[in-house]
């Protein structure tokens, strides 16, 4: 029996979204930005096409001494940098204003006058271990892969690419392209709060006592009030908070600081930029990075499509996810789509895939699985949460680390992406999948685009590391008899490997 279905391509916004690799940094509890579409070897060749870009606009200071100075300094702080290990490299900027910053895979700058504010090379070296960290924990090409999805609908991620696939370039030139964009370089308070605290552990490892950080944050403050203009780009890029210096001190007092002997000659060098005509403020480093004109590569079209699918077969096949992280049954009568990276697999029948008007593979029909992280900070969590605006724990106290907090994280990406649906309150169940807790959600809404009611049904399994494993059925309404039991029984034979969900991952192998 055939079954014909028409079901608006918007679906595919939310299921093939968070079909994308959702990998988490080999970072424990310091990296925490939750989603990154890019690889590390994509940082580098970002950050080296940004830096010839921005160097287009910067006044460089050009002054072999000082660039000397400071790259040695950086030399000292990135032996003790985590992994990735990246090619730092630092220029300092003939610029009055206090700021430095950090392109994607290593380049760096500091304005001339965050150097004369400066009253020590400890507290140099605590900016700069600082802006280091927001490259160690890659929060500019985290930060532009968020724009990115804002802009693109969510649509060409994952496991379906089809002709658009979403490469680094469509990526970047969605977001603003390369250079000094703002989605590289503006950080929410949680990045702050990771990066002064990773910077701590390299001034310490380097021999810089990371008090000095917090003191010329203190003095930074003090600064505000005195001439606030100096600081409008630091404190515009870099959200300042009451407990920030309390936390590094905090911090600071649990670390052990290697001996070591200073680079040495701060203060001569101080002394030289001062006999140096006055530099110049330059209101302003980044560049807008939306593109109003350009919606995106993966916006889904606009038109309808007639799909006929088979009832789903009760013979199973069984996929091997290819890193070990999990297996699942399916029909035998569906086929598996895959991407090169990551974890997701996305299963349907022929005619539950289709290609749209812009080149783009869109699910109407089939399962979606993957790994989650979650993809939002600690913060914007608690703030979405008090505003109640999803379902289907607002009122849950369990922040970060819960099983429930993991959910609600997913379902609002889902929301958000597909405006039409809802998670109706207190509809949440509670499941078991594969021995461990887990929780199915159910989301319906009429779609704009066809007018029939739509479902999709969300169920998250914990891991150990508090991310999750996803199951994610789409169906129309009016055709979940034949779906309902085939997810029921694809779940019960799901198999969840907690160890293996950072050893790396690709295509899955299929067997009888």
């Amino acid at each position: 029996m055939m079954k014909t279905i028409r079901i608006p391509l918007l679906l595919l916004a939310s299921a093939i979204a968070l079909a994308a690799p959702l990998e988490a940094s080999a970072q424990t509890k310091r990296a925490t930005p939750g989603f990154n579409l890019f690889t590390a070897e994509q940082d580098v060749e970002i950050g080296r096409q940004s830096a010839v870009e921005a160097e287009k606009q910067l006044r460089l200071l050009n002054q072999p001494n000082v660039n000397r100075y400071l790259g040695s300094i950086i030399s000292r702080l990135a032996a003790q940098a985590p992994e990735p290990r990246y090619p730092y490299t630092i220029k300092a900027v003939n610029d009055a204003s206090i700021n430095a910053f950090a392109l994607p895979g290593g380049p760096m700058y500091v304005n001339r006058g965050l150097f004369e504010a400066a009253r020590s090379e400890a507290e140099l070296a605590g900016v700069l271990a600082h802006e280091m960290s927001h490259v160690v924990l890659r929060h500019g090409t985290h930060q532009a892969s968020k724009a990115y999805l804002s802009q693109s609908g969510l649509g060409i991620l994952g496991g379906l690419l089809g002709k658009k696939s979403g490469n680094a370039s469509q990526v970047l030139n969605v977001v603003g392209g390369v250079g000094l964009n703002v989605a590289f370089l503006k950080f929410g308070r949680d990045d702050e709060y990771q990066a002064d605290l990773l910077g701590a552990e390299i001034m310490a490892g380097a021999g810089y006592n990371p008090v000095a950080m917090a003191d010329f944050f203190q003095l930074l403050r003090a600064e505000q009030g005195r001439n606030p203009g100096k600081l409008e780009t630091f404190l515009s890029s870099h959200p300042a908070s009451a407990d920030r210096e309390t936390r590094i001190r905090t911090q600071a007092a649990s670390l052990r600081v290697s001996q070591s002997r200073e680079v040495g000659g701060f203060a001569s060098l101080k002394t030289s930029l001062r006999r140096l005509p006055a530099a110049p403020t330059t209101p302003g480093t980044a560049v807008a990075n939306n593109n109003d004109n350009n919606p995106g590569p993966g916006v889904p079209d606009d038109g309808r499509y007639d799909v006929n699918v088979p009832q789903p077969s009760t013979r199973f096949l069984q996929f091997d996810q290819r890193n070990g992280l999990f297996t699942i049954s399916y029909p035998d009568n569906w086929r598996t789509y895959g991407s090169d990276s990551g974890y997701a697999v996305s299963l349907a029948p022929d005619g539950g895939v289709v290609e749209t008007a812009n080149g783009q593979q869109a699910m109407l029909y089939g399962v979606i699985v993957n790994h989650y992280a979650p993809f939002e900070s600690d913060t914007d969590r608690r703030t979405g949460s008090a505003a109640r605006s999803y379902a289907p724990f607002e009122d849950n106290e369990r922040w970060n680390g819960s099983l429930e907090d993991a959910t609600d994280d997913l379902v609002r990406q889902l929301i958000r992406s597909n405006t039409y649906l809802r998670a109706q309150e207190g509809q949440a169940r509670r499941e078991l999948v594969d021995g461990a807790a887990s929780y199915s959600v159910i989301l319906t809404g009429r779609s704009p685009v066809t007018g029939q009611e739509e479902r999709v049904t969300v169920v998250t399994r914990g891991l150990s590391d508090s991310h999750v494993i996803y199951a994610l059925s789409i169906v129309p309404g009016n055709g979940n008899d034949g779906m309902a039991q085939t997810f029921t029984r694809m779940l019960r034979s799901m198999t969840v490997n907690d160890e293996a969900a950072h050893r790396g991952a690709g295509r899955g192998s299929v067997r009888p």
